[in-house]
């Protein structure tokens, strides 16, 4: 086939599917000619050869449409943010099926590709879904890709989950830096308590929680790269003795009744819908009397479907990742015997903090490269641009949840207030005062 009339039956698919103006997104060819025109927009989709179309929406899912991006079929310059809303246009024709059949016959008529796909390949997991040796290994393939790599687009501290923002034009490191004191506040940490964190990556809340408030903290994660470089860390803050981190699973503690404190901060996701009455009853386990479980967690609306098939996270990004609505949180928590204190949903702060990171990755593209290989970039520049937009419409959501487990007579010895959590600030700059990590 001629490059003319791919470029030809092209142009005629792009109508159908995104009609004569997408607003936010034009399309450059391979040839250099641009659809609908040459406006400039938020971004530009760009079709790498005359097959490009074909391999994004043959089959039509959305791990095809990932992988052509991952694999250079498509490339995206400017906001990738912005392709999502065009994407949630082509959801409302293609559930047609005659207009599925109708289009797949045009994509047919392009041609297909005829290379391998090189670089990172999906997720290979083997084993019962949600065992300890299972999630080992989904969490290695997740996280062990680079210390460095991570390094080069999270904050300093390398805390990977969301912060806490005044404004939107803060800068990450302090809104990184707020959200650890806000979880010390939240669980009212004291001189001589024991914490423990449930996946704590890179050490960011026990450094802040060891340093800040005086406990004995424990982190715990699944990571060796990640425990190798938050002990380190830890050395050299001089914290040693009263922290340290561990490749441990939660189900690997039995230490009941021994901590003041539990976090678990980014990690929820990995523990699957059915473990939820196990993770709670562990938590629950752990802790002393009075003790407060702090479960920050992403989670899905209620009103949507569950996914049919592969997704694309769950292929590339995060396998056997499982998000569920706050109401089944809560239900498995109070089941456990938690009692629930206060549920804030931080999803605007998320959306922003995913901005602040696709920013900092593309800035670094370079380096990154030096450090893995362009598939894995692209998964990461996709998923966290896909996870603000989805943040952003409602889709996601993300709340930190505060349990407690009251003694045998009820009581939890928690104050009647919250004022404590914000410091008695007369404005919102005081009130949200920062310990300086200097």
């Amino acid at each position: 086939m001629s490059t003319e009339k791919a470029a030809k039956i092209t142009r005629a698919l792009l109508d159908e599917l995104f009609g004569k103006d997408t607003h936010d997104v034009g399309v450059r060819l391979w040839d250099g000619t641009y659809w609908p025109d040459d406006t400039p927009r938020k971004a530009t989709l760009l079709l790498k050869h005359p097959g490009a179309l074909r391999a994004m929406f043959l089959p039509a899912n959305e791990v095809a449409a990932g992988e052509a991006y991952l694999y250079d079929d498509i490339d995206v310059e400017g906001d990738i943010e912005a392709i999502y809303g065009v994407a949630e246009g082509l959801l409302k024709i293609l559930p047609d099926w005659t207009t599925r059949l109708h289009l797949a016959l045009q994509l047919l008529r392009l041609p297909g590709n005829t290379y391998e796909h090189k670089g990172r390949g999906p997720a290979e997991l083997a084993g019962k879904r949600h065992s300890i040796k299972r999630d080992r290994k989904a969490v290695t393939y997740h996280y062990d890709v680079s210390n460095d790599f991570y390094s080069l687009w999270l904050d300093s501290r390398m805390v990977y989950s969301s912060a806490y923002f005044l404004s939107p034009d803060e800068d990450l490191d302090t809104a990184q830096a707020r959200k650890l004191d806000y979880i010390c506040r939240k669980l009212r940490l004291k001189p001589g308590q024991r914490l423990l964190d449930l996946g704590c990556g890179w050490g960011g809340l026990v450094i802040h929680a060891a340093r800040h408030y005086g406990v004995d903290a424990t982190g715990i994660t699944l990571s060796q790269p990640q425990t190798d470089l938050a002990n380190a860390r830890i050395a050299a803050a001089g914290l040693a003795d009263r922290c340290r981190v561990q490749v441990r699973d939660y189900r690997e503690i039995d230490e009941p009744g021994a901590y003041d404190a539990l976090a678990s901060v980014g990690m929820f996701e990995h523990v699957g819908e059915a473990l939820l009455p196990e993770y709670f009853a562990r938590a629950r386990q752990l802790l002393r009397p009075g003790g407060v479980f702090l479960n920050h967690g992403i989670a899905k609306r209620a009103t949507d479907p569950l996914p049919r098939g592969r997704t694309f996270s769950n292929t590339y990004v995060f396998p056997d990742g499982e998000l569920v609505p706050i109401n089944m949180t809560l239900h498995a928590a109070e089941k456990a015997g938690l009692e629930v204190r206060d549920v804030e949903s931080l999803r605007e702060h998320y959306a922003l903090t995913l901005r602040h990171w696709v920013r900092r990755l593309e800035a670094h593209h370079d380096e990154a490269l030096r450090l893995i290989d362009e598939p894995t970039y692209r998964v990461w520049r996709l998923f966290m641009s896909g996870s603000a937009h989805g943040f952003t419409r409602g889709r996601l959501n993300v709340y930190q949840t505060l349990l407690v487990k009251p003694d045998a007579d009820g009581r939890s010895d928690l104050p009647l207030g919250r004022i404590d959590w914000y410091a008695g600030a007369k404005d919102a700059e005081s009130l949200w005062a920062i310990k300086g990590d200097q």
